[in-house]
């Protein structure tokens, strides 16, 4: 345990996802040891991003705006629409270069273990989505662990009556593993190999 001002800094980096006691006990001394001006561009980064950076009212993505520049980008084919977990999955698949339609962010997956349910996820702006834009098929880009395949299956059998094609990507991914961990290649090639789901 460290004094004071220390110690507070370690307990919040400690709370960031992924950083255990001892990264944040490293990233602390390593902000104490940064010159003034960096320790500065940091705490001026953090502030400006809760200050400046929302959700896009459309499709859940991070935004500047009211819009994402995705949503605003009118060359987007609209009639195509991935269904990804997080907001870093649409910078994961945005790398392969081989998507060219619009997303829409869940905000999570369903994991009952968790407390997370489709009520706490952004299912209810999907389907008023499909009623006011011209959307003919739904990739479901969702993580291939446990939740990411419930979430797919769930969100399946909810969107097929609905008459709209709805899609998986291929294998290829590690299952167990993180969209934003995979490489632009296999990422490109599952998107490539997807199939269609409920049939």
């Amino acid at each position: 345990m460290y004094e004071g001002a220390v110690q507070d800094l370690i307990d919040e980096l400690g709370r960031l996802p992924g950083v255990g006691p001892k990264s944040a006990q490293r990233l602390a001394f390593h902000i104490l040891q940064v010159d003034d001006a960096d320790a500065r561009r940091l705490a001026d980064a953090i502030t400006k991003v809760k200050a400046t950076v929302k959700f896009c009212s459309r499709c859940w993505n991070v935004s500047e705006g009211e819009q994402c520049r995705i949503c605003r980008d009118p060359r987007r084919d609209e009639g195509v629409l991935c269904v990804v977990e997080e907001a870093r999955d649409v910078v994961a698949i945005e790398r392969t270069r081989e998507y060219r339609g619009r997303y829409h962010v869940l905000g999570g997956a369903i994991s009952p273990i968790d407390g997370v349910g489709p009520d706490e996820l952004h299912v209810k702006e999907l389907i008023a989505r499909l009623d006011t834009e011209p959307v003919q098929e739904l990739i479901l880009a969702t993580n291939p662990n446990v939740e990411g395949e419930a979430t797919a299956s769930y969100l399946s059998r909810l969107l097929t009556p609905l008459g709209v094609r709805v899609t998986r990507l291929a294998s290829g991914l590690p299952v167990g593993g993180d969209l934003d961990y995979a490489d632009e290649v296999t990422l490109g090639r599952a998107f490539v190999g997807r199939r269609e789901l409920g049939a």
